[in-house]
């Protein structure tokens, strides 16, 4: 397919298979090093033993479509029914590419912010589209409302948006997406807004759904996944909400993907979304606690970083290291210092953006992290 030739590995799989070949420490990809909580495992283990193993329901088993309904509500005061407006994917990943397919045409347009998750890019092609970006400017990460609405054209189709931002951290404000919601609704476009750290915030910093702002409800699909909230990435379980015409449409599609998937997982998540307030507060606080680690510890070396609001990446500039090529940083690390990052660069259309910045990942255990970082000191003695 001549669309999809400019797309190889990932930058993901890339780096992490430098990082064993070199017995590196992985601060590349972002997968905790440690299981959720032991009660959702527990209903995993008794999902199995129960004999959910066969196929589940195309939309997803009705527990989990009514827990994804009863969270939307509780967190944000979103109604959806559970019946119409939800639907289970095979992580968001698959969500954001099922919803892409149901919505583009060949040629039409799809406005997203740079950096961005890699998948974005790959699955605006793969539907035909046309990918239309607005730099986020690192560190001051501010909307520019000017190049939002230069990059809209009659054909714009989608707005695809990413709050809390990965890489960069940010939180989006009520007054951005308002400002986001209504270009959007001029343009006649659909927004889908990727939320997967929707529950990873710091710094009294809110997630605000965008759906949940006024008159956005009835043109956005919000996607979301257990994987991040529940450290569980292995389980794959997203899914979308959002009003019955997209939903179905999005179905539609999905159905002739991997039509379902992780039945005893679905039983799983939906018991691990009903658990208290403690248990989303208290993964929260533990990932808060690592990112100082990071954070200190990056600062003290001479890194040029910003706390992030949200997510569990840190984004550190090189450059006041004398490095400027984070993409050959990277690819040297695991060799020669046993460390392993992912160049911000790889998130970007154009990639002399964010030359020098890094992404580590502090998802991960805290000896892990004070090795990678142990390790990191020795960045300026890279040889590229």
């Amino acid at each position: 397919m001549a669309r999809m030739t400019p797309f190889g590995e990932t930058i993901f799989s890339t780096m992490t298979a430098l990082a064993i070949t070199h017995d590196a420490v992985n601060l590349g990809q972002g997968f905790p090093d440690e299981d959720g909580p032991a009660e959702i495992l527990a209903a995993a283990q008794q999902a199995i033993a129960d004999g959910h193993n066969q196929y589940a329901p195309g939309p997803g088993v009705p527990v989990l479509r009514q827990a994804i309904a009863d969270h939307q509500e509780r967190f944000y005061g979103l109604s959806v029914d559970p019946d119409r407006e939800v639907l289970v994917t095979t992580g968001a990943t698959e969500a954001i590419a099922a919803s892409l397919l149901a919505l583009l045409d060949p040629g039409d347009e799809v406005v997203a912010f740079e950096p961005y998750y890699d998948s974005y890019q790959a699955c605006v092609a793969l539907a035909g589209g046309v990918l239309r970006t607005v730099p986020l400017t690192w560190p001051d990460l501010e909307l520019d409302v000017e190049r939002l609405e230069a990059a809209c054209s009659p054909r714009t189709k989608v707005f695809l948006l990413n709050s809390p931002h990965n890489p960069l951290g940010k939180v989006f404000t009520a007054g951005e997406l308002s400002t986001i919601g209504e270009i959007a609704r001029r343009h006649n476009a659909v927004i889908v807004s990727d939320e997967v750290y929707e529950h990873l915030t710091f710094d009294g910093a809110t997630h605000i759904p965008i759906a949940s702002l006024p008159g956005l409800a009835d043109r956005t699909l919000t996607i979301s996944s257990a994987g991040k909230t529940f450290s569980t990435t292995g389980w794959k379980i997203g899914w979308a909400t959002g009003p019955a015409d997209l939903i179905r449409a999005v179905r539609t599609v999905k159905q002739y993907l991997t039509f379902t998937s992780g039945t005893p997982f679905q039983f799983a998540i939906a018991h691990g979304l009903g658990l208290g307030d403690e248990v989303y507060r208290g993964l929260t606080e533990s990932l808060d606690a690592r990112r100082g680690l990071m954070l200190d510890g990056l600062r003290s070396m001479g890194f040029g970083v910003q706390a992030p609001e949200g997510t569990y990446f840190i984004v550190a500039d090189t450059a006041p290291l004398g490095v400027d090529d984070a993409d050959a940083l990277c690819r040297a690390m695991p060799e020669q210092i046993g460390v392993a990052a992912v160049p911000v660069s790889a998130f970007y259309e154009d990639q002399t953006l964010g030359r020098s910045l890094i992404r580590l990942a502090f998802c991960k255990d805290e000896a892990v992290l004070r090795a990678g970082l142990e390790r990191l000191a020795r960045v300026p003695d890279v040889r590229l």
